[in-house]
């Protein structure tokens, strides 16, 4: 985190935003230790916590000012509502933002919240079973032949496995891997599976698959934050394991 410190006294920032687990490269940031950075630059440290939620993690106990969800994902759960929110600690900022949400409108309307509130209720079976299944599913992967390299949390062999287990209580549903051909052996891969959908979304129950050079992340080609055009992005979801290890040994070349 020095780096960040240098940069953040070298460039003045208000704020600092970061996901964790990232999309769609599956990285892990140290929340304690960038926020103690932010700290002493003043700056606040807002956290997405989309991919893991807050059964799976709580950036504001490790130190961030503010977490942010898209609640689309995996706070609802079904694929069948559009929202987001964010959470505070501190209840002057919590204030500054209830009066901005009040003055802009920015509300959910009461059967998205409704919405929201039933997946949010089996949130914690549901987290359980996407890691599950996730694990599974990495697990597989990192094994097969026509798999260059799998980027998961949960396996050992992820850089950030060790802080991933220290600041959350599982891995969960995100799985992104390397398909060996490269770029169109990958998107061969995408158009092969049965019980994986071809989709951007991800948190839902059902299982996705997508490629993310072309399609969630087609904008940032060319630029720094490029991403591989070999790699992958599953949102694993909670049907039976055994089908879904079956539809992408089915889906990868042989």
């Amino acid at each position: 985190m020095s780096g960040a410190g240098a940069l953040l006294a070298e460039r003045p920032a208000r704020a600092v935003w970061v996901e964790t687990p990232t999309n769609p490269l599956l990285s892990v940031v140290d929340i304690t230790a960038l926020a103690r950075v932010c700290r002493e630059a003043g700056a606040l440290l807002v956290v997405d916590n989309t991919f893991a939620s807050p059964y799976l993690q709580n950036p504001l106990t490790l130190g961030a000012d503010a977490v942010v969800h898209s609640t689309t994902k995996y706070l609802g759960g079904h694929s069948d509502v559009v929202g987001g929110a964010v959470v505070v600690a501190d209840r002057e900022l919590g204030e500054r933002l209830a009066f901005m949400q009040n003055a802009t409108g920015g509300v959910a309307a009461p059967f998205d919240a409704w919405l929201t509130l039933r997946g949010i209720r089996t949130l914690a079976v549901r987290m359980d079973r996407h890691s599950r299944n996730a694990t599974r599913v990495a697990d597989m992967l990192a094994a097969h032949p026509a798999v260059t390299a799998v980027r998961y949390p949960g396996l050992p062999g992820h850089p950030g496995h060790e802080l991933a287990a220290k600041q959350m209580r599982g891995f969960g549903g995100m799985v992104a891997f390397h398909v060996r051909g490269g770029e169109e052996a990958a998107v061969a891969v995408c158009g092969r599976t049965r019980l994986f959908t071809l989709g951007e979304s991800l948190g839902g129950v059902e299982s996705l698959i997508e490629h993310p050079a072309r399609m969630t992340h087609a904008s940032a080609a060319g630029s720094p934050l490029e991403v591989p055009g070999d790699l992958v992005r599953l949102s694993v979801g909670i049907e039976s394991g055994d089908d879904l290890l079956e539809d992408l040994r089915q889906a990868l070349p042989g």
